[in-house]
């Protein structure tokens, strides 16, 4: 099959079954077969390159992301697949930092069609773009692919490759529906992603996380590298631009390091992905890349400053461990002499209770509530109830871009309009800031 258009082969992609927008569930016995049986068809790709897989409840895009940069300064063809995207399907699929361009992308989602009518394999839509990157970092001949789970670990489609390194970056409650109800429950399913004679890097000082990290390597025969055990963050402060950092990993020690990122969480996510970085080339990354690339750092969407008069933030804290850290940031990182207001939009399946009662003890003079652009968003209504529950000042909008016009017209230039609950809300107010324009199927 060849389409003739990034449209229509963004259309046959949307046919398939969507988790991202409807709500998971494992009523089901899960299986990766049909994952290995597809990749098998196209010659198992995922074998032609290492890998480095990375997992965790909140962390993982901006570690890998990192990492990934981290190892393309040193030299190396590093693909990235990371998820979600913001703007367009093709952020997700990425050589050296740029993502693939139409034409690619076409020509894979052409291949994947070939093989789903020979072969009468249906997967997901996840699961195809994970086989489509997968295959493109075959073709473009990475020297090591990077890649970011989609949720969880032991079931995710992401599994089917045999990594060299593995990261988990902390364990909190999220997805309960589909990872378990408790800590344990939902480590036990993330050090699936672990593999004999892999480094596993355990990001995180739970101690039930711990223990269950230990029990899974010590039974594979992975190699565990922990936190404060095998490498340590000694300084994590906040500094002009972002954070200030000293790690010291197995290898070396880096002193007062910027990483030009907002919040504490990004100052463990820029360790973790020294550490992760330095376990693949088993060696010292060096000052100089470090330096260099975590100064340059970009992450959009995660406390990602989009405009200024007033100050606009966008972050994508989904859950309740998201929003303490996006609490914690807005203490410290972004000063104004002027009130601030909250553009806030959520999906189903979460507590929004627990979501909106530190933002509202945070002291916004009100929210701007709205449904993100998603078939699993929680009402404008849902969400404002949850806030006057709380004792905030609620207001309901239609979308997301009215309710971002609400709030900057009550506020001055002095202002800070912060915008969070969802990265789907965040999509479309950083595309409507920013003039970047959604290609997204309505």
């Amino acid at each position: 099959m060849h389409f003739k258009s990034y449209l229509e082969a963004l259309t046959w992609l949307e046919s398939h079954l969507d988790f991202e927008r409807v709500a998971p569930n494992r009523q089901d016995t899960p299986s990766l077969q049909p994952i290995f049986d597809t990749l098998a068809l196209l010659a198992n790709p995922q074998q032609d390159y290492p890998s480095v897989h990375f997992t965790g409840t909140n962390g993982k895009g901006s570690t890998s992301t990192l990492t990934s940069a981290l190892l393309s300064s040193t030299g190396l063809r590093v693909g990235t697949f990371t998820s979600p995207d913001l703007h367009a399907l093709n952020e997700r699929i990425a050589v050296n930092g740029e993502p693939i361009d139409d034409d690619s992308l076409v020509a894979l989602v052409s291949r994947l069609a070939d093989v789903e009518t020979v072969s009468e394999l249906s997967l997901t839509r996840f699961e195809l773009l994970t086989v489509a990157a997968l295959l493109h970092f075959s073709d473009e001949g990475v020297d090591v692919a990077v890649i970011e789970v989609g949720m969880g670990g032991t079931w995710d489609s992401t599994n089917v490759i045999d990594s060299d390194v593995e990261v988990l970056t902390n364990v909190d409650l999220d997805h309960t529906a589909v990872l378990g109800t408790t800590i344990a429950e939902i480590a036990l399913d993330k050090v699936g992603i672990f593999r004999a004679g892999a480094i596993a890097i355990v990001a995180t000082v739970d101690a039930t996380v711990v223990q269950i990290a230990r029990e899974r390597a010590s039974r594979l025969g992975t190699t565990l590298w922990l936190l404060d055990e095998s490498f340590f963050l000694e300084q994590n402060d906040l500094a002009l631009g972002g954070r200030a950092i000293t790690v010291l990993t197995p290898y070396q020690r880096y002193e007062e390091v910027l990483v030009s990122l907002h919040g504490i969480h990004q100052g463990m996510n820029a360790a973790t992905a020294i550490v992760a970085a330095e376990a693949f080339l088993g060696r010292a990354l060096g000052q100089f890349v470090v330096t260099t690339t975590l100064a340059n750092a970009r992450m959009p969407g995660r406390m990602e400053l989009i405009s200024r008069r007033p100050m606009i933030v966008v972050d994508g804290a989904h859950n309740p461990a998201g929003v303490k850290a996006l609490v914690a940031t807005l203490d410290g990182a972004f000063h104004v002499n002027g009130e601030r207001r909250c553009v806030l939009g959520m999906l189903t399946g979460r507590d929004i209770d627990d979501m909106v009662g530190p933002l509202v003890a945070l002291g916004f003079a009100e929210f701007h509530c709205c449904a993100p652009l998603s078939p699993r968003a929680a009402s404008a209504s849902d969400v404002a109830n949850a806030v006057r529950r709380a004792g905030g000042v609620a207001f309901e909008h239609p979308s997301g871009v009215a309710a971002l016009a609400h709030a900057r017209e009550r506020s001055t230039d002095d202002d800070l309009i912060v915008v969070a609950g969802s990265l789907y809300l965040v999509g479309e107010v950083r595309g409507e800031v920013i003039h970047i324009p959604s290609r997204h199927l309505a």
